[in-house]
């Protein structure tokens, strides 16, 4: 039997988030508040798309890189 490939996540948690990102829950949490990095809640769980995180990273790399 073939083994089925495994998709990466499409969206992760605060939690994951933050240690995707590398920094505190708290953190990760200012940033959705200040709107930099956009969120969504299906039940009581909020998520943050992966392809999201990538464009939030690559902006402050940018703004990191001036």
């Amino acid at each position: 039997m073939e083994q089925a490939q495994q998709m990466p996540p499409l969206s992760v948690s605060v939690e994951e988030s933050a240690r995707i990102l590398g920094i505190s829950r708290s953190a990760t949490y200012e940033l959705i508040a200040k709107g930099e990095i956009k969120t969504f809640k299906i039940g009581r769980r909020r998520l943050a798309l992966a392809s999201e995180l990538k464009a939030f990273i690559e902006r402050a790399a940018k703004i990191g890189a001036r």
